[in-house]
């Protein structure tokens, strides 16, 4: 292959005319997959003579071939993907950790790291083996490049694996590799800190390395002290190490983000991971207890106290304006801190730290800053947007004093929570200064929950409200918006007020801050009403007259900033203020698809103009989601459903409304705007259910979900249902006129039936699908019952789970039900002796109680027995007319159960009315009064990491049987997972059948006698008796309907 010439093809991809460049796209989109093209790049990147740009196209290109179709899953091969060949396999595995030892920038390397990490995830160890030893000799090499490269495979190596149930793998990584990367790492630390990047990155990527493989499992390996002690000793260094000025840039943005602070992070949240996770036996989940309980117990009681030590001289270097603490350390520093408050052993050391802690550290962390008054200058919707999910960023010091804060006065009320509240109140009577104020105020919105419920300290939030937070309403802008936010949280959870002038008073000031010049004041003066409304009696009559003002004003604040919270603000004023709003209900509808409207075409216009980065950051990740439009139409979308939630009193008003929503559907699905698809779905369900019927613009909505699912939307059936299920309710004149709409709802159905890629939960959809079907078509599927039952018949045996396996056999039940004669012959014609099959089955499972679970399952089999009562014997296939006497013995069975399920689904329903009644929280979550003062604490949170590792645990075990034998999962314990679907309408809700039974059951005497006498006769003792029940049920029943 030459060379030359496809380099220069490559070069066309970063031409600027975009012409040449889309010509020199499809080029090598069409030579790309010829054997040897690989070969010759890993030559082009290896080549001095080649321009950067290029070697780099080339990588890039490189690093996508090999994660797209180094291995191809042949079920899930796409016609364009062809296989990398044997020999370019050799080719890269032979090349690829000396084309890293050369790398001539970091961006070739990134690159080149994301090959390496796809060849290692398919080919080490099997066909790989001297992967490691490979790697090692690049550690010992003692040339700096090498030593780099072997640093960066090491890296990869480790990330292949570490979410990998393989456990095999991961510890022979680390025991290979990691005795080597620590030595080379301690040996580092002797060469002082200076500005030159090679020690640093190295110091870096090793660092990652270790966390990289700790994420999940600490291997036993690193739990020997052969491990421990020296990676301990190096994490010590590091955090210990001095790095003067002249080693990092002046810049602290720049600093935050040099090789020597990003190796200060790793090892401190490295340090955070061993204790979290692995260290803490008092929080260790009881899976964990027989892998790590000597090691959390060792950990613990050796190294936890040093580790604490160790950050409290940092602590104190960094109060005291000795050294510069990067945020990302600070964050993880604090974590480490809120860690150690659960466990009695760390708990005994951070007791009389706690109040330095918080003024020394918490407290200046939330005061009113430099950079955040830049911010509230020059950017007041990201001022806004920071404020209100600062305690969702993982990286910022304010989320980790926020959270140090919530455990302190959760977990250790006794002890700490009192102290706090005393030095907030001792700041705010102290004449400070406003950003000092700020920050005293904020912590005071971070414990109001906390205040609220403790019973000392209620009695005198109003003096509180009154003395401290009122006047801030007349001060600064950023403290009537901290005053704003006290409020609300204050309002929320429970305040009452004695002096109802007092209420009036704060009133006012938040309706004057609705109006105020500053964007931040007029977004947490709008929260803070919303829960005032919701809140007060009086608050909610002063707003009524004027609601209408107030929702365009949430409207315009949501356009400013496209803020989700203002959005859960709407849908509360909505939910208040129905019978005022329902005359503008059509107006308000409008202005807020008009909302959406704009937020989805940014959100398309971005979602076209977005550019596949070369390497994902996760952290740049998480920051870019925030920007994206797309989630404030999420927010509007569900404001819109809201709204037709309010007015489902009023059908014209309902009527007219869904036809402004339709529109915005319609755009979403056409430009098939994925993120938004589950809202889309949410507003038709809502709409064809509300109003009972299927408007003429809604069945283009139809239309469009079926093409969708039949194009890039097949794993949204899920979604899809519950509107499928209400056009065939609701529309079912429309299908019986429309043979086309009949066999599109069939395709849907038998798609998801026979997709590869769908599994056991979609193809349950399309079960409940097809008894949709044949429920609502009855009599006008005649042509696709063969298509139904063959489908059905042919997945007897298909799924993992019998949650599956129930639903597919109530496919056939329906066939039965819908016309049962037809089904049986079709059965049998299908394949002989397949009536029988599922007859067998059938019985199988009506014979044991546990497996028909639900009150539908029982009345579907009663119902679909009952017709098979009404068939003439003649017209049973042979191989079945043996056995036709016992279905009313099945029948029977089937009753026998029947009012237990049905008490069941009973108490459910009440349970989960109780539940909506209850919405008092519980005050045990917010404080700890009772037991020792300084024992271990077991909250909330360890119980709720418990049952994540209870379920890991049972998860992993079910997978690693069915890796073992398929044949040995039983599924009988999953009966008992199956429950009742209170949101699930079946036009079979509306039969009794204990007077269906009792009618087929007089029937058959008066048809047949001889059958009637056989099938009577065989019953059983207990069986009679149920038999009676039954007849004395339908009988009294009869007379009440």
């Amino acid at each position: 292959m030459d060379l030359q010439a496809l380099a220069d093809l490559f070069a066309t991809t970063y031409n600027a005319d975009p012409n040449v460049q889309k010509a020199g796209e499809l080029q090598i989109r069409k030579i790309g997959a010829q054997e040897g093209v690989i070969s010759a790049l890993l030559e082009i990147i290896a080549s001095d003579k080649v321009d950067l740009a290029t070697r780099q196209a080339c990588s890039v290109y490189l690093k996508n071939r090999v994660h797209t179709s180094y291995f191809i899953e042949p079920s899930r091969q796409r016609p364009e993907q062809t296989p990398i060949a044997q020999s370019d396999r050799d080719a890269l595995k032979s090349s690829i950790l000396r084309l890293l030892a050369a790398s001539p920038s970091r961006a070739i390397t990134l690159q080149l790291a994301a090959t390496l990490k796809s060849l290692i995830l398919y080919d080490f160890p099997d066909t790989w083996v001297d992967l490691l030893e490979n790697v090692k000799a690049l550690l010992n090499s003692g040339d700096i490049r090498e030593v780099g490269a072997g640093c960066v495979a090491a890296l990869e190596c480790v990330r292949a694996f570490r979410y990998t149930q393989r456990k095999s793998i991961l510890p022979h990584v680390v025991e290979q590799l990691f005795p080597t990367l620590v030595t080379i790492a301690t040996g580092m630390l002797n060469t002082p800190p200076s500005s030159t990047q090679e020690i640093p990155t190295m110091l870096h990527l090793i660092l990652k390395t270790y966390k990289s493989s700790i994420f999940v499992n600490l291997s036993a390996h690193q739990q020997s002290p052969e491990s421990l002690v020296p990676w301990g000793r190096l994490f010590f260094q590091i955090v210990n190490l001095h790095i003067p000025p002249e080693a990092v840039p002046a810049d602290e943005v720049e600093r935050e983000r040099c090789e020597w602070w990003k190796a200060k992070k790793w090892t401190f949240a490295t340090l955070g991971r061993l204790f979290h996770r692995f260290g803490n036996p008092s929080q260790l989940p009881s899976p964990m207890k027989k892998e790590y309980a000597a090691f959390s117990q060792h950990f613990v009681t050796s190294f936890a106290p040093e580790i604490f030590q160790l950050y409290l001289v940092q602590i104190n270097l960094y109060t005291s304006g000795q050294a510069w603490l990067s945020k990302k350390c600070l964050y993880h520093i604090l974590s480490f801190y809120t860690e150690c408050i659960k466990p009695k052993t760390t708990w005994t050391l951070l007791k009389p730290q706690i109040m330095t802690l918080v003024s020394r550290v918490v407290y200046p962390q939330l005061c009113f800053n430099h950079s955040k008054q830049e911010l509230w200058e020059s950017d007041p919707v990201e001022y806004v947007r920071a404020s209100i999910d600062e305690c969702e960023n993982f990286s910022s010091p304010v989320s980790a004093a926020v959270s140090f804060l919530l455990s302190l006065a959760s977990n250790r009320t006794k002890t700490a929570f009192r102290p706090t509240l005393d030095f907030i109140y001792s700041v705010l009577s102290s004449n400070p200064s406003p950003p000092e104020k700020f920050g005293a105020l904020s912590m005071a919105a971070v414990l109001g929950p906390f205040m609220m419920r403790h019973p000392d300290v209620r009695g005198n939030m109003e003096q509180f409200m009154v003395q401290y937070v009122l006047p801030a309403f007349s001060a600064e802008p950023y403290l009537r918006s901290i005053a704003c936010d006290v409020l609300g949280t204050v309002v929320k959870n429970g305040m009452q007020w004695a002096n109802n002038e007092n209420l009036e008073s704060h009133s006012r000031a938040v309706a004057i801050a609705l109006d105020d010049p500053e964007l931040p004041v007029r977004v947490q003066a709008a929260l803070a009403l919303t829960k005032m409304a919701e809140a007060y009696d009086s608050v909610r009559d002063a707003i009524a007259p004027q609601v209408g003002k107030v929702i365009q004003d949430l409207l315009k604040l949501s356009d400013e900033t496209d803020l989700d919270v203002l959005n859960n603000s709407m849908e509360a004023m909505v939910e208040r203020f129905q019978d005022e709003l329902l005359p503008v209900a059509t107006q308000l509808t409008g202005r807020l698809c008009e909302s959406y409207m704009r937020l989805a075409r940014e959100g398309l216009a971005q979602q076209q103009s977005e550019v596949v980065p070369d390497s994902i950051d996760v952290d740049s990740l998480l920051s870019d989601a925030e920007d994206d439009k797309v989630y404030g139409a999420m927010g509007v979308a569900k404001t819109i459903g809201t709204v037709v939630s309010a007015i489902e009193s009023a059908p014209d008003t309902l009527t007219q409304v869904q036809e402004v929503i339709i529109p915005i559907i319609r755009f979403t699905l056409e430009n098939k705007l994925i993120e938004l698809f589950d809202n889309m779905f949410d507003l038709v369900d809502s709409l064809t259910f509300r109003t009972h019927s299927i408007s003429p613009n809604m069945w283009p909505i139809f239309e469009l979900i079926y093409e969708l699912f039949k194009s890039d939307a097949v794993d949204f059936l899920d979604e899809m249902l519950p509107s499928l299920d209400n056009f065939l309710s609701y529309g079912a004149d429309v299908f019986k006129g429309r043979p086309d709409y009949r066999v599109k709802v069939f395709d849907i159905y038998q798609t998801a039936m026979t997709s590869q890629h769908l599994g056991d939960n979609d193809k349950i959809n399309a079960c409940k699908l097809a008894e949709s079907i044949l429920l609502n078509l009855q009599g006008h599927v005649d042509d696709l019952l063969q298509g139904i039952i063959r489908t059905a018949f042919d997945n007897l045996d298909g799924g993992n789970g019998y949650s599956f396996k129930l639903a597919n056999m109530e496919v056939l039940i329906n066939t039965v039900y819908y016309n049962s004669t037809a089904a049986l012959h079709l059965l049998e014609n299908y394949k002989p002796g397949s009536s029988r099959v599922f007859f067998d089955r059938w019985f199988a499972i009506i014979n044991v109680d546990s497996k028909l679970p639900t009150v539908h399952d029982k009345k579907l089999s009663i119902l679909a027995l009952c017709k098979l009562l009404e068939v003439d014997i003649s017209l049973v296939p042979e191989i079945l007319k043996g056995g036709w006497p016992g279905i009313v013995t099945g029948a029977l069975n089937i009753f026998k159960s029947l009012p237990q399920a049905v008490a069941k689904r009973k108490a459910l329903e009440e349970r989960l009315v109780e539940e909506d009644d209850d919405d008092g929280e519980d005050d045990s979550k917010y404080l700890n009064l009772e037991g020792e003062e300084d024992d271990d604490v077991w909250d909330e949170d360890s119980a709720y990491l418990e049952m994540l590792a209870a379920e890991g645990a049972r998860l992993r075990e079910i997978s690693e049987k069915r890796a073992v034998d398929v044949a040995d999962v039983s599924d009988v314990s999953e009966e008992s997972e199956i429950e009742e679907e209170l949101g699930f309408f079946s036009l079979l809700d509306a039969i009794n059948p204990y007077i269906t039974f009792k009618h087929a059951l007089e029937n058959l005497q008066r048809r047949n006698p001889a059958l009637y006498q056989a099938a009577t006769t065989m019953l059983t003792v207990e069986q009679q008796t149920v038999l009676m029940e039954v007849m004395t049920v339908a009988e009294s029943q009869n007379t009440t309907e």
